[in-house]
């Protein structure tokens, strides 16, 4: 695995964190954030990368700032 699936995989497993924290389910986050459910499935996998405005829409579905979704000492 290279450096890039490893991050996109580390945020996919950030985002499903916090989406649980939060007790939402992947459709309830893809109905907040506006987007399609299987494009948020496809992330929290760690298979797609992400557009800056994703990462924001995302944010927002978690009623939170962007930034909260870097918030790690593992990257």
């Amino acid at each position: 695995m290279d450096r890039k699936e490893k991050l996109l995989r580390k945020f996919g497993k950030r985002l499903t964190a916090l989406k649980k924290e939060k007790g939402m389910t992947t459709r309830e986050l893809a109905a907040a954030a506006g987007l399609e459910y299987r494009q948020v499935l496809q992330i929290e996998a760690g298979k797609t990368n992400l557009l800056f405005t994703t990462i924001v829409a995302l944010a927002k579905g978690l009623e939170m700032s962007p930034h909260k979704l870097f918030e790690t000492q593992d990257w």
